[in-house]
C-alpha cells in the first residue's frame, strides 16, 4: 500500500564495496490505490494514479513500477490540480520523472515554499511526433534543506499535449539522477538481459570507444525475470564496452543482473516451450511480425522477417534472419540489419539476387544479394552482402527513394530489362502503391500510381493453369486481397476488383521469394501469422510455406495455395480410411488422438445439414445446406467440387491451418487448445456421407 510518510530506502552505491551512503527517502511513487493525502481539483488526475497508458493516448514508457500521474484522463481537454501535504526538505536534491507538454506554467510540477514555486518542471513535448517517455529530472535544493515544502502538479492547458506524467519522487544526498552504467570487457558472444513483462521500458546503450554501437528499449527487471533476450556481441569481442540505462532508478538490481555468457541464457527449455509451435518458424527470443527479404540464393531459402529481440511486443524493429535448406526445417542465424541509431527502425522490405551486377556491388566471384528495407529516419534505403545474405553493406548514397510511405518490394522485370520498386505510399488520404523503376537499383524515377491497397506491396506474374503463354500479374497488400491485371514494367492495369484471399483469423503481411530457380519455378509465399504466444519468452509466429498458383474457376483466374510439397517430409501416415459410409451416430476418428498432424479427406456431403472435423475441442464445420466452411468465428463460402469437399489441415501448438479444394479455399486460424484435450472426431449431421478417404498423419517437430 502506498504510504504518504516519508519512506526510508536504504541502497548501496553500486560502486563501493563498502560502506553505507545516507538513505534517499521517498516522497510518493503512485503504487497505491488512490493519491492518499494529496488534494485534487478539477477533472484531469482522477481519483487514483494511472496504470500506465490512457485510452486514446501515445504509449506511455519510462515510468517506475505500474503506477504514475497522468492528466490525458478524458484526453487533452481536462485541466486540474495535484498536491502534496507539506513535508521536510531533508537532502540536497529532490529526483522525479516528468513527461507530457512543454508549457511552463501550465503543465508543470512546482515546489513550493512559503507559498512561492522555487523550482518547476515541465515535460518536453508540445510538437507533433512527440513521445510519451518520462524522463530522469532533479532539483539542487541545498539551499532549502530544513524548510518545509509542498509539491503542486499542474495541468491548466487544453489543447495539443495538454496534459503532464510524473512518477517517482525521492530525496537524496547524490545527484546522480536515476540513469546507471557499468562496464564489460566483452569475452563471449552473447550479453543477457533479464526481462520482466510489463515493467517500464528503459532506453538502453552499448557504447564501445566512445560511440553507441546498439541502442534500443527494454522492460528490464530489477529482479526474477520473466525470461532472458541476448544481444550478439560476437563482433565486438576483446573491446571495453559500457552498457547505459536511462531512468533505471539507483536501487534496481537489473544493471548487475545483465551478464556474458556463449550461451542464451535459459537456452536448456529452447524449442520446448508449453506454446511453442512445432513445425512453423518462430524466433528464439522476443517479437516477430512482417516476412521480409525473401530470397533464394546458393541453396538456401532466407527468410528475413521484423523483429524486436528485446522484448515480446511490436518495437526495436531489426532484420532478424532464419535459413532452410527444404523450407521446412529453420536455422536461426544472427540479425541481419541493425537500426543506425535509435528510432531509425528498420522496417519491411525485400531482397533479390543482382544476377548482372547492376549496381556493382558485387566484390567476388558470386553476384550479390540486394535488400532494400524502410529506415524511418530516412526513407527507402538499399543494402548489399557478398557473404551470401549474412551481413549487409550500407550504400552510401541512401536514401534512394523519399516519399510518404514504406515497405519496397523490388522485382526484376525481365522484358524491359530493369528493376521495379512496388512501394505504398500515402497521398491525399488515399492509401496506394506506387511503381518507380531503375537500371541499376541506385537511382530510381517514378513510373505510377494504383489505389486501394495498405502495407506491405506484393508483384508477380503467374501462369493460368499452367499455361506459360496465359499469363496474369498479381498485385496484392498486407492483407493478401489481391487484383489481377497486367503490367508493362511500370503500371498496372486490373482485369479484377479486389479478390479475397484468406478466410482465417492471423494472416498477415506474406511476401514470396524471388530468384527461385526456373526449374523449380514455384510461386512461394510466406506470411505473418499473427498468434499470440502468452507466458512465452517469444511472440507471433510465420505460417507455413505455400506454393501460389492461377487456376481458372467459375469465377475467372483465381489464387489458389497449398502447402508446399516438402512438408511430406516431416510427416508420417497414422491411420488411413478410404470408401466409408459414415453416419450420424459413427464417429470416424473416435480413439485417435494427436498432436501435430496433417488431416486430409475427400467426402460427398450428400444429404448431410453438416459434416464437422473436431480437432481438440476446435471445430472445422461444413455446412452443407450454405454451402459455407466455418472454423471458431471465420466463415467463407465453398462449394463441392464434382460433388465432394476436400480438406487438408495443418495442426500445430497454436494454430490450424485449412486448405479446402486444392488450396481454392485457404483459411489459417491461431487457436488455443485445452492443455489435457487430444482427441479427434469427425462425424456428420442429418444423413449419412460418402467418405472417400480420409489420413491422418503426424508431424515431426523440425526442432532439434
Amino acid at each position: 500500500m502506498q504510504r504518504w510518510v516519508l519512506i526510508l530506502l536504504t541502497v548501496l552505491l553500486p560502486d563501493l564495496c563498502m560502506g553505507q551512503r545516507e538513505a534517499d527517502l521517498l516522497i510518493c511513487d503512485f503504487e497505491g490505490p488512490d493519491y492518499c493525502s494529496w488534494e485534487v481539483t478539477g477533472n484531469a488526475f482522477g481519483n487514483a494514479p494511472a496504470r500506465g497508458t490512457l485510452p486514446g493516448q501515445l504509449v506511455v514508457t519510462g515510468f517506475r513500477g505500474r503506477g504514475l500521474v497522468n492528466s490525458f484522463l478524458n484526453g487533452d481537454e481536462s485541466k486540474g490540480t495535484l498536491i502534496s501535504p507539506p513535508f521536510e526538505i531533508e537532502r540536497r536534491y529532490i529526483h522525479f520523472l516528468i513527461g507530457g507538454g512543454g508549457y511552463p506554467r501550465l503543465t508543470c510540477m512546482d515546489l513550493i515554499v512559503d507559498g512561492r514555486t522555487v523550482r518547476t518542471a515541465t515535460g518536453r513535448n508540445n510538437r507533433p511526433g512527440g513521445s510519451e517517455r518520462l524522463s530522469s529530472r532533479v532539483w539542487d535544493v541545498s539551499d532549502l534543506v530544513g524548510r518545509t515544502a509542498r509539491i503542486r502538479i499542474v495541468d491548466n492547458h487544453a489543447g495539443h499535449w495538454g496534459h503532464i506524467t510524473v512518477d517517482h519522487i525521492f530525496q537524496s544526498n547524490s545527484q546522480t539522477d536515476f540513469d546507471q552504467s557499468k562496464e564489460l570487457l566483452l569475452s563471449t558472444r552473447y550479453l543477457n538481459f533479464p526481462v520482466k513483462n510489463g515493467a517500464a521500458k528503459r532506453r538502453t546503450r552499448i557504447v564501445i570507444e566512445g560511440n553507441t554501437v546498439r541502442e534500443f528499449e527494454i522492460e528490464l527487471a530489477d529482479a526474477d525475470p520473466d525470461f532472458w533476450v541476448f544481444l550478439d556481441v560476437s563482433a565486438f569481442r576483446g573491446k571495453t564496452a559500457t552498457i547505459e540505462v536511462d531512468g533505471l532508478p539507483r536501487f534496481s538490481h537489473g544493471l548487475n543482473l545483465i551478464g556474458q555468457d556463449d550461451e542464451i541464457k535459459g537456452a536448456e527449455d529452447l524449442y520446448r516451450e508449453k506454446h511453442r509451435p512445432q513445425f512453423h518458424f518462430t524466433s528464439r527470443r522476443g517479437w516477430n511480425n512482417d516476412s521480409n527479404g525473401l530470397v533464394f540464393h546458393k541453396g538456401l531459402y532466407h527468410l528475413y522477417y521484423q523483429h524486436n529481440p528485446y522484448g515480446i511486443q511490436w518495437g526495436n524493429m531489426h532484420w532478424g534472419h532464419a535459413v532452410s535448406t527444404d523450407l521446412v526445417h529453420w536455422t536461426e542465424l544472427p540479425i541481419a540489419l541493425y537500426p543506425r541509431q535509435f528510432g531509425d527502425w528498420c522496417f519491411s522490405g525485400s531482397a533479390v539476387v543482382d544476377v548482372n551486377n547492376t549496381a556493382g556491388f558485387q566484390s567476388g566471384d558470386e553476384p550479390p544479394i540486394v535488400a532494400a528495407y524502410t529506415s524511418t529516419g530516412r526513407g527507402e534505403c538499399i543494402v548489399y552482402s557478398n557473404d551470401g545474405g549474412l551481413t549487409f553493406t550500407e550504400y552510401d548514397g541512401n536514401p534512394v527513394v523519399k516519399h510518404a510511405g514504406r515497405d519496397p518490394k523490388v522485382i526484376w522485370y525481365g522484358p524491359g530489362r530493369h528493376w521495379v520498386m512496388a512501394l505504398y505510399h500515402e497521398i491525399d488520404n488515399k492509401r496506394t502503391i506506387a511503381f518507380y523503376t531503375s537500371d541499376d537499383l541506385k537511382s530510381w524515377h517514378y513510373a505510377s500510381l494504383i489505389d486501394g491497397f495498405y502495407e506491405c506491396p506484393e508483384i508477380f506474374e503467374l501462369p493460368i493453369d499452367g499455361d506459360a503463354y496465359n499469363a496474369r500479374w498479381v498485385l496484392y497488400a498486407a492483407d493478401g486481397a489481391y487484383r489481377i491485371g497486367t503490367f508493362d514494367g511500370k503500371t498496372f492495369t486490373p482485369e479484377s476488383d479486389k479478390i479475397r484471399f484468406d478466410y482465417g483469423n492471423c494472416f498477415y503481411a506474406s511476401q514470396t521469394y524471388s530468384d527461385i530457380p526456373p526449374a523449380d519455378g514455384r510461386r512461394i509465399q510466406i506470411a505473418w501469422g499473427r498468434v499470440e504466444m502468452p507466458g512465452m519468452p517469444f511472440n507471433q509466429m510465420m505460417l507455413f510455406p505455400v506454393e501460389l498458383t492461377l487456376r481458372t474457376t467459375d469465377d475467372g483466374p483465381r489464387l489458389f495455395a497449398v502447402p508446399v510439397r516438402e512438408i511430406e517430409r516431416i510427416q508420417t501416415p497414422l491411420r488411413t480410411w478410404t470408401n466409408e459410409k459414415l453416419t450420424p451416430r459413427k464417429d470416424l476418428l473416435s480413439g485417435v488422438r494427436g498432436d501435430l498432424l496433417r488431416i486430409r479427406t475427400r467426402f460427398e456431403p450428400g444429404d448431410a445439414e453438416r459434416v464437422t472435423l473436431d480437432i481438440r475441442g476446435v471445430r472445422i464445420v461444413y455446412d452443407a445446406k450454405t454451402r459455407q466452411l466455418s472454423c471458431l468465428d471465420k466463415t467463407a463460402p465453398l462449394s463441392p467440387k464434382d460433388g465432394a469437399i476436400e480438406l487438408d489441415v495443418l495442426v500445430d501448438r497454436t494454430s490450424i491451418e485449412v486448405f479446402a479444394n486444392a488450396g481454392q479455399l485457404y483459411m489459417p486460424m491461431g487457436v488455443k487448445f485445452a492443455d489435457e484435450n487430444r482427441s479427434l472426431r469427425f462425424f456428420c449431421e442429418g444423413a449419412p456421407i460418402a467418405v472417400e478417404s480420409l489420413e491422418v498423419s503426424e508431424i515431426a517437430s523440425i526442432w532439434p
